[in-house]
């Protein structure tokens, strides 16, 4: 176990090659057994990820193409949230929605309405399996999994679960083999079925259908539920202190106002706002034990010998919480990333997305979903609960690899100015 700030960074940026390797997750293990790019390691992970991270910036990762998907959607989401009229919204399928549709995008060449029943049996399923994963039995199983595999649990039904969701990739990889124009791929299966092509006499190639299915599902699965999450524990903190809901009105107001799309350009004026997103991510905790990793050949720490293939765990909790780098580690502060002159400071201690060679590779979209989605809702609609803010219950459903939002209601009431 990696605990504290320094000891995280240490390992995994000051020696990120001998701490580059990935540890099993017991719970899917059954389903990925070492492929695709989140769980995959050596040369086929180095292939994988290289690919990865080359193909989404081609289809507009850090790019405008990118700005411009999470803005229509969040248009798309506004006109939703108008249909109801101020009533009370349970907020889970709607973000896991937009969240899904800018990974699908990228993926699949296509976004979903958010009425479409195989869309929302998707996300359900991706849902119920990030809770699954967190749940007690799970992290039971990843104790004892070489006996319990063998019995009834919850691991069979994640495998179930993601199963379903392989079945759908399988057939939409099989409708881009039967459209697929070569002078113009439309998305990330589309330029992974042509690498596959290209290399189809090497018999040693990591671009093979198994490697297409599971990277595909890697990036929908993490595309999906991280981002939507933070937004739902987003909203239920700014329900709980309205306070900081009216300093972000008042940016939104006063540097872009009501009449323009936000855009990421506004993000290095509107400092408040930007720290209310740190803070969320921080205090949100999604991942409070990141994913394991193993060293890949013997390596000395800190006075230690670690043998090679040793799981580590890097606890990331232990540095959104520490109290060397925020003041107030317990409270939901956006000070904790202000200066005395309310200028934007960044803390090294805020690691969400981990750190390293495995560093999360949609760490850019997910970034720029945050500031799009909060500051276009807010810039439309005030809102507020069912339930006075001292009341408000933060406590999350489940915490295991992932913390899972507690379900919530919240009205949307449209803003005047409107």
């Amino acid at each position: 176990m990696l605990c504290g700030t320094e000891t995280i960074r240490e390992a995994l940026v000051d020696q990120a090659e001998a701490f580059s390797g990935r540890g099993t997750i017991a719970v899917t293990e059954a389903v990925f057994k070492g492929y695709g790019v989140i769980m995959a390691n050596g040369e086929r992970w180095k292939a994988l990820r290289r690919f990865s991270v080359a193909t989404m910036r081609d289809f507009g990762m850090g790019k405008r193409s990118v700005e411009e998907r999470i803005q229509d959607e969040a248009q798309w989401l506004v006109e939703e949230l108008r249909k109801s009229q101020g009533g009370l919204v349970d907020t889970l399928f709607l973000f896991q929605s937009v969240t899904a549709n800018i990974i699908c995008s990228i993926v699949f060449g296509k976004r979903f309405d958010y009425k479409d029943r195989q869309f929302l049996r998707l996300l359900d399923l991706i849902y119920r399996t990030f809770s699954l994963f967190s749940c007690f039995s799970s992290q039971v199983f990843e104790l004892y999994s070489s006996i319990l595999k063998h019995f009834p649990g919850t691991h069979r039904e994640v495998y179930k679960n993601l199963q379903e969701i392989n079945t759908f990739i399988g057939h939409s990889v099989e409708e881009h083999r039967e459209t697929l124009d070569p002078s113009t791929p439309r998305d990330f299966i589309d330029s992974y079925l042509l690498r596959m092509e290209k290399d189809k006499s090497d018999p040693h190639t990591e671009f093979h259908h198994k490697n297409l299915i599971l990277t595909s599902l890697s990036l929908f699965f993490a595309g999906t539920e991280t981002t939507s999450t933070t937004l739902r524990y987003g909203f239920l903190f700014l329900l709980k202190y309205p306070h900081v809901t009216e300093r972000v009105h008042k940016e939104i107001d006063q540097v872009i106002g009501s009449h323009r799309r936000p855009a990421l350009d506004d993000r290095t004026k509107m400092p408040y706002t930007e720290a209310v997103i740190c803070e969320i991510q921080r205090f949100a905790d999604l991942a409070p034990i990141g994913a394991p990793h193993k060293v890949t050949k013997d390596t000395h720490f800190r006075g230690f010998i670690i043998p090679k293939n040793t799981e580590i765990y890097p606890i990331l909790t232990t540095a959104l919480n520490d109290p060397r780098h925020f003041e107030t580690p317990d409270t939901f502060n956006p000070d904790h990333f202000l200066d005395a002159k309310g200028v934007l400071k960044k803390s090294e201690a805020l690691i969400p997305f981990s750190l390293g060679k495995r560093i999360c590779l949609g760490e850019g979209i997910a970034r720029a979903e945050l500031f799009l989605f909060l500051t276009t809702i807010l810039q439309n609609f005030s809102i507020s609960s069912p339930v006075a803010p001292e009341d408000i219950d933060l406590t999350p459903q489940e915490v295991g690899l992932g913390r899972i939002a507690p379900t919530y209601q919240i009205c949307f009431l449209p803003r005047s100015g409107e």
